[in-house]
């Protein structure tokens, strides 16, 4: 058998369709190892920036998804209405300008926790860029 037609065999009779499902699996395990990775240092991060705002809970850190966004919530001390954005968010057709709104408010929030915390309050624009938002919440939360 020459490699022409063994490759061609391969081919198919599924072996390139195995090939493809078994890099998406390993795709996918990859993608939540990061996940789990950020998951944890986010949640580390914001425990610490919690406890140097004097919140009386900065274990609200660890809840998954709003963890952080609790802590800059409380760190800000800003009214509770803004949570009804995300209601908002659930509205089929007024979801996307509930979104624009609500990543507003986020930035807000961060840039009031940032100067609860003493740091400069415009760390919370620079965290809209993906990676320098990590190294600045580890910043924030670790310098003295």
């Amino acid at each position: 058998m020459t490699f022409e037609e063994l490759l061609t065999t391969s081919m198919t009779e599924g072996g390139m369709a195995e090939g493809l499902i078994a890099l998406i699996m390993g795709m996918i395990v990859i993608f939540v190892i990061i996940a789990i990775a950020l998951y944890i240092y986010l949640s580390f991060a914001f425990a610490a920036i919690g406890r140097k705002a004097k919140l009386k809970t900065p274990e609200l850190a660890w809840i998954p998804l709003v963890g952080p966004a609790i802590i800059a919530f409380q760190a800000s001390k800003m009214h509770w209405w803004p949570w009804l954005l995300i209601i908002g968010i659930c509205i089929p057709f007024v979801s996307p300008v509930f979104s624009l709104v609500f990543s507003v408010f986020v930035v807000i929030w961060e840039w009031r926790m940032f100067e609860k915390i003493k740091r400069p309050g415009w760390w919370a624009l620079l965290c809209l860029i993906p990676v320098v938002n990590l190294i600045l919440y580890g910043i924030a939360a670790w310098e003295k």
